[in-house]
């Protein structure tokens, strides 16, 4: 099925070689270059993508890597790429250095963004010159201005590419990694060491980790202070099968076996993995046992803390060591003490040449390596950042794309970094994602591709300011950060970073924290008069017990302070909320935080809306390079979206429509009113979500983000208008007044954004959707007809609705009342509808006819499970009775991913696609460029 042209490969096998990638660019003089070499740290049977991967190439001899090289251009002239750029990736046999070619791709790819932002060459820009007719001679590198683009870049730095992964996500998924790939994002780091930017790497990763061991996830050095035996809690056995089968955890078992006293020759038979990064590893490991001898931070020799950080350590790990926690305030004492021996970061160019050439590009990476060398007996600094005294807003972006926080966020910080230029300051962008635009050099006037952490984000602010060195020029300025367009990332660092006196600009965190503060939050909105769910909140399970007494089943529970529904359930009892109980109370990135309780309305309709506001502190703001208007506040409303999965599936993964297709007029305007009296109540200065719940023409208010919201780009785009840029604008001082900014009519289109899904790539997890956001990406559909845009959407998502054909229908009992218009639209269309017997019953007393097709627990053949493997079956409409891949119906939605078979899981859902069938079989639809849907003179839709 996963082949267009129904053909299989069938390869030698090459588990455990090494494998490496050749970036390649040639043009139609037959002039080629290697841009990049990439080695995959775990060895051949994980997919590249799902391994973490090295720039330049550490372990190959000169001679072999030219042997490489030589045949990865001979690759390219035979193929024939006569222009443009190309991955070829190698397997070598770490026995006898035998090499084979495994795969060539004449295209850009995943590497290419990979390698582009590891060496500061544009891949994907010069290869579309290339297309063109330039030659490689006739292009400038960017970032020098002064070399031609035929020179190969050559790196004195190490890169680490990290996946990430969310298997929290998919609790049932099999987390070993194997030639499918399963991350969903990813870090770069970049040290002047293997080691350095490693753990780096892996603090930039997000996932409580500060590097590679010494943190509370530290199972061995927990063992150490608890004066517990100091072994591993498995055995031997499991310990050998987590070290030989790949996994995301894998390189911590590593540590742990090292840790234990297992050889390193072993760990490479057992692994796989090259022994020069098992030796790496084994040099942090040993690294620890120096920093033990000393009980506090204060006790550390300066030559010995001053070497921990050019291996990488962070201030966290050394927080945790020493002082037992990792906080705000334990952080900023390890680098105060750190500051107080001269033990500082310096910043250094990605330049492409080695420091040959000067670089003109502001691209940068910090590192600790020794920052003085002598110069005729003078103590000269190398620190490369170049400051100028213009104000600078600086950026927080959001790191590795994950499950909940994606590219609509990167988004939003390239629209605020192109608004600071335009509002006359220098746009500073901080982030460590290779997938994102906001890490292109040219996106931003400064680029620091460093972890989002509190330590590495103080040490660029301090840096741009003049601090790290008494060089007199160093005279930089910032006039404000913004740390509310990059997802929950930079929000966690907020409040450390205010209490390092950082000017944070836009809505006060005072705002934020009102939102999540449940009983603060409540008085609010009984003060605006406006009304929510039945709520509650609870710090442990006899006060969530009780407060789920007191509201009513089911409920809706979830932690506070975390995006993508993280955490998030639906709990129709006790026995199901003493469960979530135990497992969700610490998914919450702030300690202390409570589990918020709400009262789940069924059959509600749920509503997104986002609004930009210019609230004006009375105050002066904490940053004075920031000037705010004197004009008076406005809220006004983006957008309003109406979701066409019905409340309790997460808004990410409901597909919903701009404008809102089945409120009556007087229940948006209301929407509309509520929206911006929040906004003003909370004192809103930029972005501001707000998701609502319609029940019986009654408005509930869900939640409230005072942030960019995943949905600002789709709003954008659906109404043509950059909002977030606008909202940026608002943040460094404009008025919306100034700005002309009004509410923008409905064009007389409809668009719908449809969430994509990875199920294909979890074999045995149920898709049944639910409050925790599983999409990862997300597709617009736009037309005058609304079935139309949702087709288009359906289309874009690889999920194409039939036109003729058969289709399932297995519906619960609540929607089989719904059910009926649904069935006899599709019968009357001439689709052949399968249904088990008590739903032909039910659907035959409404005079619909139905075939009947047994279930499978009843044994006989031919059932659903046939007809699917058989390709008989078009569409299948499933609303769930019961979840699990064990059950019957679990069985039919994983037999139906496998098929690539279009699956509908609510009624809502499926009722909007019978319409949008209805409307594919009545011809064909128009097609224009985004631009001319706001050029066309046209009518506002209905119920607008």
């Amino acid at each position: 099925e996963a082949s267009m042209i129904d053909q299989v490969l069938i390869d030698e096998s090459l588990l455990g070689w090494k494998e490496y990638e050749l970036e390649v660019v040639r043009d139609k003089n037959d002039n080629c270059i290697v841009v990049c070499g990439i080695e995959n740290i775990d060895p051949m049977g994980v997919h590249t993508g799902d391994s973490i991967t090295v720039a330049p190439i550490l372990t190959l001899t000169d001679k072999e890597y030219q042997k490489m090289r030589d045949g990865a251009l001979a690759i390219m002239r035979e193929v024939g790429v006569d222009t443009g750029g190309s991955n070829v990736q190698f397997a070598v046999n770490p026995e006898n250095g035998k090499q084979i070619v495994i795969e060539m791709n004449p295209r850009v790819s995943r590497s290419s963004a990979l390698a582009s932002k590891a060496t500061g060459f544009p891949i994907a820009r010069i290869a579309a010159k290339l297309a063109i007719g330039y030659t490689l001679d006739e292009l400038r590198n960017d970032i020098t201005q002064t070399t031609s683009a035929c020179f190969e870049p050559s790196i004195d730095y190490v890169v680490t590419k990290m996946p990430r992964w969310t298997f929290e996500k998919f609790p049932e998924a099999d987390e070993t990694l194997t030639t499918q790939m399963k991350s969903v994002g990813e870090a770069m780091s970049i040290g002047r060491t293997f080691k350095e930017s490693f753990q780096k790497a892996i603090r930039s990763m997000e996932v409580k980790r500060f590097g590679y061991g010494l943190d509370k996830n530290d199972t061995w050095l927990r063992a150490k202070r608890g004066d517990e035996e100091v072994s591993w809690p498995i055995d031997d056995d499991t310990l050998i099968r987590k070290l030989t089968v790949p996994s995301q955890g894998r390189m911590y078992f590593i540590r742990y076996a090292i840790k234990m006293g297992m050889s390193l020759d072993r760990l490479h038979k057992l692994t796989k993995i090259d022994p020069w990064f098992l030796d790496q590893l084994s040099q942090l490991v040993e690294f620890e046992d120096v920093l033990l001898q000393y009980k506090s931070i204060e006790d550390v020799p300066t030559e010995t803390l001053r070497k921990a950080k050019e291996m990488g350590y962070s201030d966290p790990q050394l927080a945790y060591l020493y002082m037992d926690v990792v906080s705000t305030d334990t952080i900023l004492a390890v680098r105060a003490n750190r500051k107080s021996r001269g033990i500082e970061p310096v910043y250094k160019l990605v330049d492409t040449c080695a420091a040959e050439f000067e670089a003109i590009t502001p691209y940068y990476y910090s590192t600790y390596e020794n920052p003085l060398h002598k110069l005729g007996g003078e103590v000269v600094f190398d620190d490369e950042v170049r400051v100028t005294d213009k104000n600078k807003i600086v950026i927080l972006g959001g790191g590795p794309n994950r499950i909940g926080q994606g590219i609509e966020f990167d988004y939003c910080c390239c629209q605020a970094s192109f608004a600071a230029r335009e509002m006359g300051f220098e746009s500073v962008m901080v982030n460590s994602n290779p997938e994102t635009v906001s890490t292109d050099f040219d996106t931003s006037d400064l680029l620091f591709f460093e972890p989002l952490t509190l330590e590495d984000t103080l040490n660029i602010l301090e840096r741009l300011n003049g601090g790290g060195s008494d060089i007199e020029d160093r005279t930089g300025n910032v006039a404000g950060v913004i740390v509310q367009f990059g997802g929950q990332t930079p929000l966690n660092l907020a409040h450390g970073l205010a209490k390092a006196g950082v000017p944070i600009i836009g809505t006060g965190l005072e705002a934020i924290d009102l939102a999540e503060d449940r009983d603060r939050f409540k008085a609010m909105l009984d003060e605006l008069e406006l009304r929510q769910p039945e709520n509650g909140i609870a710090y442990s399970l006899e006060e969530a017990i009780a407060t789920a007494d007191t509201i009513g089943y089911p409920v809706l529970v979830r932690p506070s302070y975390v995006l993508g529904g993280r955490g998030m359930e639906i709990c129709s009892d006790e026995t199901a909320l003493r469960y979530y109980m135990k497992s969700a109370v610490d998914v919450s990135e702030l300690e202390h935080a409570p589990v918020l309780i709400d009262r789940f309305l069924s059959e509600a309709i749920e509503i997104d809306i986002d609004v930009v506001a210019d609230y004006e502190p009375h105050e002066a703001t904490s940053s004075k390079q920031v000037q705010l208007s004197s004009d008076s506040s406005q809220a006004i409303v983006c957008g309003v979206m109406e979701h066409i999965e019905q409340a309790g599936i997460h808004s990410g993964d409901s597909s919903c429509v701009l404008p809102p297709y089945s409120l009556p007029k007087s229940i948006v305007n209301e929407l509309r009113r509520q929206a911006s009296a929040m906004a003003k109540r909370l004192q809103v200065r930029g972005l501001m979500n707000v998701q609502f719940a319609v029940k019986d023409e009654t408005v509930y208010v869900i939640e409230v983000n005072p942030r960019a919201s995943r949905t600002v780009p789709f709003v954008a785009k659906a109404k043509g208008v950059p909002w977030s840029r606008i909202a940026a604008k608002v943040m460094m001082g404009a008025s919306l007044e100034e700005l002309g900014t009004k509410e923008i009519p409905n064009t007389g289109f409809y668009a719908v954004k449809e969430p994509a899904f990875p199920f294909e790539k979890f074999p045995g997890v149920d898709v049944v959707l639910g409050p925790e956001m599983r999409s990862t990406g997300e597709v617009m559909g736009m037309d005058r007809s609304l079935p139309i845009a949702l087709a288009k959407a359906k289309m874009a998502v690889s999920r194409a609705l039939p036109i003729s054909g058969q289709v399932f229908l297995s519906i619960r009992e609540s929607d089989k009342v719904h059910a009926v218009e649904v069935a006899r639209s599709l019968v009357s269309m001439g689709f052949t509808v399968f249904t088990t017997s008590g739903t032909k019953e039910l659907l035959a007393q409404h005079s619909v006819d139905t075939t009947i097709i047994r279930k499978i627990s009843e044994g006989t053949r031919p059932n659903i499970l046939d007809k699917i493997a058989n390709g008989e079956i078009d569409l299948i409409i499933n609303t769930p009775t019961r979840t699990g891949a064990q059950t019957d119906e679990g069985q039919i939605r994983a037999r139906a991913v496998g098929a690539r078979i279009p699956m509908l899981t609510t009624i809502t859902g499926a009722r909007a696609a019978v319409q949008a069938i209805e409307a594919l079989r009545g011809g064909t639809w128009q097609v224009a460029a985004l631009q001319d849907y706001f050029e066309a003179k046209s009518t506002a839709p209905l119920n607008a």
